[in-house]
């Protein structure tokens, strides 16, 4: 066979498959939008993905498409799911209708509008809003679980009511403001605050336990005052200031320090 007459069969056989190729694809297309699906009433086929859609104004129900029936005081959603409809601001669904919410005095709508919320100054005790009684010396706070108040800095909540702090000389308020600690230098007993008498050679600590001060490095205590350590020969302070250990080679023997043989 020439190369002329190989190239128009080679052809006519591109061109065949071709054609066969463009109608098993127009077939299939064909199938698809009639065979595989039928787009019910009122609703739309999809532009990507294949299947329909409800047009606005219906929801889907089954293989079919519904009118959505908007109650009074409601409004479309635009969805074609759920029930297609919301209740207006100011009311609420009940059994398939709108009702409007009744916003009891010194209430107001909250931000969704579908409930409401008491004004400041009041708490809600099951339907109503009642007033929140503040007692003197106390102040409202931004809640109103619990009692909805609380007391000024300097008084002590008792109850129903704000008793002023009995704070004694040389003390400062916790930041809570209902409590008292004592200053640096000075210790609680009891209701008061009583200085701290730091002996020579010793210094402050600021905890609750113990005398509240300690010896300086090379002292310890004894009774209420700081003496000289006395550290033995071949020996020396350790970390704490307060204890000696032998320098190396000696080893400690009741206390002296000395080289074992």
């Amino acid at each position: 066979m020439s190369s002329t007459k190989y190239g128009q069969f080679a052809f006519a056989l591109l061109r065949g498959f071709l054609a066969f190729a463009f109608l098993t694809t127009f077939a299939s297309a064909t199938f698809a939008q009639s065979g595989s699906f039928n787009v019910p009433n009122n609703a739309t086929p999809k532009s990507f993905g294949g299947g329909w859609e409800c047009n606005r104004g219906f929801r889907s129900i089954g293989n079919g498409c519904e009118a959505v029936v908007i109650p009074r005081n409601a409004f479309d959603t635009g969805r074609s799911y759920g029930s297609g409809w919301e209740c207006r601001r100011g009311f609420k669904e009940t059994k398939g209708s709108c009702v409007p919410i009744a916003v009891p005095a010194n209430a107001f709508l909250n931000g969704s509008g579908d409930d409401w919320k008491c004004e400041r100054g009041y708490r809600q005790e099951e339907r109503a809003c009642v007033p929140i009684k503040v007692p003197r010396n106390g102040f409202l706070t931004d809640t109103t679980y619990a009692k909805g108040w609380e007391c000024e800095r300097g008084f002590r909540d008792d109850g129903e009511s704000c008793s002023a702090l009995n704070v004694p000389r040389n003390e400062y308020l916790t930041s809570t403001g209902d409590r008292w600690k004592c200053n640096r230098g000075f210790r609680e007993n009891g209701n008061a605050c009583e200085v701290v008498k730091v002996p020579a050679n010793g210094y402050f600590v600021d905890v609750s336990y113990g005398v509240g001060w300690k010896c300086n490095r090379g002292y310890r205590a004894s009774g209420e005052k700081c003496v000289t350590f006395q550290v033995p020969e071949n020996a020396h302070l350790d970390y704490t200031g307060n204890a000696w250990e032998c320098d190396r080679p000696y080893h400690k023997i009741g206390q002296s320090c000395v080289i074992s043989r």
